[in-house]
């Protein structure tokens, strides 16, 4: 065995894999530790050297998995955004570059890349996108629609809120989310009784069914993208001892009466 091979191996083992999360997630700590002014007056310094350890052993990584797998590192997506990332740490912090210093977290994102689970979900909302563009489309049909219905019913009663249509749409974007919408219908309500009539419906429509809408197209994308379920065990075992009885009758040896019943 090589020495690619054996690099290609090393890397690609879930031993080392795990050593690499295990540096994540130590780094995502510490990137955290360093928003508090205590912890850096206290143990500034060590935060410090775990940052540069954790930068090292990432660059010692991606140069491993360069020289195994070397132009089909970039064939895979999650490579480079894992390439991406760590460059994107490696930009010196200086000067009008200074803001680079606060995207070191996300090397935090890396664990998408490294836990499978995470990465099916990712793919998955990916593979919605379609879906989710087109429910937005209507959303926003919705909310155009409604904005023009309530700035004619509500506009005369004075309520900021709908003094416009930019206002209007943007007070029933906040109630599609569900933030504060019965304190908009209760003042409205002072004036006009049945302006609830009005939020029920946009409620029901706009809420329950369009952000279930969205809800739905991202639970189809992750059950297409699920992998095959196992076969079951048992069907495998009886067909093994089907195949198995088969053979057994193939290798028996053919008596004298067979032989003159065949003739």
């Amino acid at each position: 065995m090589g020495l690619r091979d054996r690099v290609t191996e090393t890397v690609d083992g879930k031993r080392f894999q795990r050593a690499i999360i295990g540096v994540i997630v130590v780094n995502a700590i510490a990137l955290g530790c360093e928003t508090s002014p205590t912890l850096v007056a206290a143990h500034g310094g060590l935060l410090s050297a775990v940052d540069r350890v954790a930068m090292t052993v990432f660059v010692l990584e991606l140069s491993a998995r360069l020289y195994a797998h070397r132009l089909a590192f970039f064939r895979d997506p999650w490579n480079v955004f894992d390439f991406a990332v760590v460059a994107i740490s490696l930009v010196p912090a200086a000067g009008p570059l200074s803001v680079v210093r606060s995207l070191r977290i996300l090397r935090a994102l890396r664990l998408v890349a490294m836990v499978p689970s995470m990465r099916r979900v990712v793919s998955a909302l990916v593979k919605s996108i379609p879906g989710l563009l087109s429910l937005t489309g209507l959303l926003l049909l919705l909310l155009y629609v409604g904005g023009v219905v309530a700035i004619n019913l509500f506009r005369p009663s004075g309520d900021d809120r709908f003094a416009d249509l930019g206002s209007t749409v943007l007070t029933l974007f906040q109630i599609t989310t569900g933030d504060g919408w019965s304190d908009v219908m209760r003042d409205l309500m002072r004036d006009q009784p049945l302006a609830w009539v009005f939020f029920v419906c946009y409620l029901l429509v706009g809420t329950f069914t369009m952000l279930n809408l969205f809800i739905a197209v991202v639970c189809s994308a992750m059950d297409s993208d699920a992998p095959p379920p196992a076969p079951d065990h048992l069907v495998l075992s009886e067909v093994q001892a089907l195949r198995e009885e088969v053979r057994a009758l193939r290798l028996q040896p053919v008596g004298p009466a067979e032989r003159g019943s065949a003739n």
